[in-house]
């Protein structure tokens, strides 16, 4: 169980998830957090994972890190996503296990599920159909990552857990132009257009398709009460070959309505005009929650709360205040 005197080592310390994760570890307690950067460890060095593991023997692994990023980028850089995310996984959760590391959470996304899942996508939709083709590369990853913690608990009895999160937002999100998500690009698309005075903001697709959206310390409540579930309690409420957890909050918006909240959020006055020529991926994505809920915990951050969160964080971190 993981408790003040677990030595915790969370891969992608720097990214959104990570960085949240971390910050509820701290809130209870936990002193022994170990990170390195990417300078410090490359994670798709096998040779470099493994010493460390060895060396470090942490009590807990928390595998946030992944190359991750919007349509745009999963469209432009398959064979990075492809290949990068396999190599994290692979050489993350195999010297973990080797170096005697009992409990991993490993962290994917619900990209995982197919194209035309039914909604809400339960975790039995997973491997039922044909994946998204923007992400394909990338979810294949993450749906690898799930069957090497259940491979190594079958045949080794350790105790990796995986969580799938939907869209997540929220504090050091990436806003780097054109391979940021969803959210970040509306935030400093509608800020920009603000300072510019701007009639319009042009949002991606037909507006219609729709989304669910999880702020990121909400997920990182949410992993934190994955690790701290005892053994029996997590096997009770999942199957030993379908075995991770979705985290959402249940509930989805149209990007349209999407669009008009962080319209409101940021305070920009313009019109919005939707571009149906520009890819907008799946028709939906909601993610069934009720596996999570059942074992005790849902989301507290609404949409509106948790953009005005994130616009605050943005302006502050980029100097715009």
């Amino acid at each position: 169980m993981l408790n003040s005197l677990s030595k915790v080592y969370v891969a992608g310390h720097r990214g959104m998830v990570g960085a949240a994760i971390i910050r509820q570890l701290e809130q209870l307690g936990v002193e022994k957090i170990i990170s390195r950067t990417h300078a410090e460890l490359d994670l798709c060095d096998q040779v470099a994972v493994r010493a460390f593991m060895q060396a470090q023997k942490p009590d807990f692994v928390v595998l946030a890190a992944a190359k991750v990023g919007g349509i745009y980028a999963n469209n432009e850089y398959p064979a990075e996503f492809i290949y990068q995310n396999m190599m994290i996984e692979a050489n993350v959760i195999h010297e973990a296990w080797a170096s005697g590391v009992n409990n991993l959470l490993f962290l994917g996304s619900s990209c995982i599920y197919p194209k035309f899942a039914k909604q809400p996508m339960a975790e039995s939709e997973l491997l039922t159909g044909v994946l998204e083709p923007t992400n394909e590369p990338y979810a294949v990853a993450k749906i690898a990552g799930i069957k090497l913690c259940e491979s190594y608990n079958r045949q080794y009895g350790t105790d990796y857990r995986s969580v799938m999160p939907t869209n997540l937002y929220g504090p050091g999100d990436n806003y780097h132009g054109l391979n940021s998500h969803v959210v970040p690009a509306m935030i400093n698309r509608f800020h920009e257009a603000k300072q510019d005075n701007l009639p319009s903001v042009e949002v991606w697709g037909t507006g219609k398709v729709m989304r669910e959206f999880l702020h990121v310390d909400d997920m990182a409540a949410a992993s934190v009460f994955v690790m701290q579930l005892d053994k029996a309690t997590y096997q009770a409420n999942t199957q030993p070959m379908l075995s991770h957890i979705n985290v959402g909050t249940g509930e989805d918006v149209t990007i349209a309505e999407l669009a008009q909240t962080v319209k409101k959020v940021v305070g920009f006055k313009g019109e919005l005009v939707f571009n149906a020529d520009k890819p907008e991926g799946t028709p939906r994505k909601l993610l069934d929650v009720s596996r999570i809920n059942k074992m005790g915990w849902q989301a507290s951050i609404g949409l509106e709360e948790g953009l005005e969160n994130a616009y605050q964080w943005y302006l502050e971190h980029y100097g715009l205040l």
